[in-house]
């Protein structure tokens, strides 16, 4: 923006007097706020350079926008704005269908009241669907996948969808404003000629959905909506493939292998020659994943008279040859009973026989019984008087056996008891005699005591003073064999003096 030209060519006269001049009413336009900001400082630069005066009282900037979540009161400078939408998208917004459970239905709307263009454009997006909304003053698009509220800014506008619909596809017949991601199907009627220019008419269902990541990054959510018409673009490539591989190959071999042909042609085959899972179409992730033939039709009345009687000898020769084959089944069945019934014939015969040598049997044992009868009982009943001797026999050496069996118990228990009542006698003999000797060692022990005491201590002393033979007669006399006096200062051989007191023991004895 050029400000200076303007400037001098007004202020210019009055610039070298002395006065203040006012500037009433600047207008400044600028297309964004970051332009009107950098206009602004351009125009106080030059003010400033010219040494002009600004009283800055009321500066207003014109931008739309959206108060979302809160109640709001306009200011003195505020005013509603009214947004205006295409014809096409009013309507659509207006609708009351369900994009996923009515997406079939082809019945025109109702009229629908205005709708109050001053409040915020809004959608419910459907779960696993996307909108497109594209800002046209920042000149980028957004793209926004359900379930999910879009709000419309002031620049937004929703991107309308075009696309190809009824049998065959028509296009321009659905319009829409949410896009589907699958997976769902749609079908097309194409019609196809043979080798042999026999022309059908095929009704063909298409499975599809979109192969999105989750979350998907703005250039793949992009890509969706890089195709105007993908019903329309995606029945034409498969319809195109379709006539190209069925322009190759005579009717009969397409009446009796169409699925294989139509599915080899629609998918294409990988580097092991086997038929594709599924067609991907790489500008907006479409991928069809099966193929459903549902009618398969001639155009001309020749090839549909031609084909029902194909039809027809194809239903009648499968019929004859299955009764042939039951017929045969039946003979067989036949043959297999009357075989088995002359096998149960000869069977039963030889069972007759056999039963007539087990009767004939059975009556010549019981002619040798009868005559052996008497003599066998005789043998029976002494072989029975033996047995019960024996038993007898046996139960008597039983019996003795018990009794010998007590007898030994008894005498074993008595010689227990006698051994430990003899045993407690010792035991009672050997702590008497204990008691005994502990009570003559305590009397022993109170003599000698009682003796020392009538002795004195001050005696004592003096037999430990007094001459040896004094001494010895005096031990003597007290009745001790052998006894050892010392101060306690003097060491004493106890080794020697035991050698001595042993021998002179031994000797002792010896005499």
């Amino acid at each position: 923006m050029e400000f200076t030209a303007p400037l001098t060519i007004t202020v210019g006269p009055v610039h070298h007097h002395r006065g203040t001049l006012y500037i009433n009413d600047l207008l400044i336009y600028s297309a964004t706020l970051e332009d009107h900001i950098a206009h602004i400082r351009v125009v106080l630069g030059r003010i400033l350079e010219n040494h002009l005066y600004v009283k800055a009282e009321k500066c207003q900037f014109h931008q739309v926008r959206a108060v979302i979540g809160h109640t709001y009161m306009l200011t003195q400078d505020e005013e509603l704005w009214a947004k205006n939408l295409p014809q096409n998208v009013e309507t659509l917004l207006a609708s009351t269908k369900d994009p996923l459970a009515d997406r079939s239905d082809r019945s025109k709307e109702v009229e629908v009241k205005d709708r109050d263009k001053t409040k915020v454009v809004s959608y419910r997006v459907p779960h696993n669907a996307a909108v497109q909304v594209y800002d046209y003053r920042e000149k980028k698009a957004r793209v926004v996948f359900g379930p999910e509220m879009v709000m419309l800014g002031p620049d937004e506008q929703f991107t309308v969808l075009s696309l190809s619909g009824d049998k065959p596809k028509r296009a321009n017949v659905i319009k829409a404003v949410c896009l589907l991601l699958g997976p769902d199907f749609f079908t097309d009627i194409i019609t196809i000629e043979t080798a042999d220019h026999a022309r059908l008419q095929l009704q063909l269902s298409y499975n599809w959905h979109f192969d999105l990541k989750s979350p998907a990054d703005p250039s793949q959510a992009a890509a969706l909506f890089s195709v105007p018409d993908f019903v329309g673009d995606a029945c034409n490539a498969i319809a195109s493939r379709v006539r190209g591989a069925v322009a190759s190959v005579q009717f009969d071999d397409f009446h009796k292998n169409s699925n294989r042909i139509i599915c080899s042609s629609v998918f294409g085959f990988d580097d092991k020659l086997t038929v594709r899972p599924s067609l991907r179409f790489h500008q907006n992730s479409l991928v069809i994943s099966s193929v459903d033939i549902q009618s398969v039709e001639p155009v001309d009345q020749r090839t549909r008279d031609a084909l029902q009687k194909s039809v027809q000898l194809a239903i009648e020769i499968p019929t004859n040859s299955q009764e042939a084959a039951a017929r045969h089944e039946a003979e067989r069945l036949e043959q297999e009973a009357r075989g088995r019934l002359e096998r149960q014939r000869i069977t039963d015969q030889a069972e007759a026989e056999r039963t007539r040598k087990e009767l004939l049997e059975l009556e010549a044992l019981s002619a040798a019984v009868e005559s052996t009868g008497a003599a066998k009982a005789e043998a029976q009943s002494r072989a029975e008087a033996a047995r019960i001797q024996g038993e007898a026999a046996v139960n008597e050496a039983k019996l003795k056996a018990e009794a010998q069996k007590i007898e030994a118990e008894g005498e074993l228990d008595r010689l227990s008891k006698a051994r430990e009542q003899e045993l407690n006698y010792k035991s009672a003999m050997d702590r008497l005699e204990v008691e005994k000797q502990q009570k003559l060692a305590e009397i022993e022990s109170n003599r000698f005591k009682k003796l020392v005491d009538s002795i004195g201590a001050d005696t004592l002393q003096e037999m430990a003073r007094a001459g040896p033979e004094l001494q010895v007669k005096l031990l003597q006399s007290l009745g001790l064999k052998s006894t050892l006096i010392t101060d306690g200062s003097s060491p004493i051989n106890l080794f020697s003096m035991a050698n001595g007191l042993l021998g002179a023991l031994s000797q002792s004895q010896g005499q």
